[in-house]
């Protein structure tokens, strides 16, 4: 099975979509706000036996490191209601990592809205200069 199939595509999804759920529903760690706490992208490797999972967290550095270590010290409990879930040959064993874009995108939007707002006050001092030809 290669890595961008059809079938490793929908296994991806799958498991994005049931690990939500789980996080949403059946996770206790006061450490993992179910509010704050997202699944953002998930890589099933090709063999199934591991799953590298994205995880967007709203909040300072500090909420993200304590999320994700709530969701690693969870590891075992998601795989096992995991198994549960969905009928596969392997579950993958689950390894978190923070996702930075969408912080990194709206990062970027304010600051192509700040070059936007600077536009008509270049404008306004190109046209106020005098130039003698």
């Amino acid at each position: 099975m290669r890595k961008n199939s059809v079938k490793n595509t929908r296994i991806n999804q799958e498991v994005m979509k049931e690990l939500s759920v789980l996080i949403h529903t059946e996770l206790k760690d006061p450490r993992v706000n179910p509010l704050m706490t997202s699944i953002v992208a998930c890589e099933v490797a090709p063999d199934l036996k591991t799953a590298k999972i994205y995880v967007s967290v709203l909040g300072d550095e500090q909420a993200q490191a304590d999320a994700v270590n709530g969701l690693k010290s969870a590891a075992p409990f998601l795989r096992s209601k995991l198994a549960k879930s969905l009928n596969l040959r392997n579950t993958p064993q689950l390894f978190f990592t923070v996702d930075q874009s969408i912080e990194y995108g709206v990062r970027m939007s304010h600051l192509i809205d700040e070059e936007i707002a600077k536009i008509p006050e270049r404008e306004e001092e190109e046209e106020s200069e005098d130039f003698d030809w």
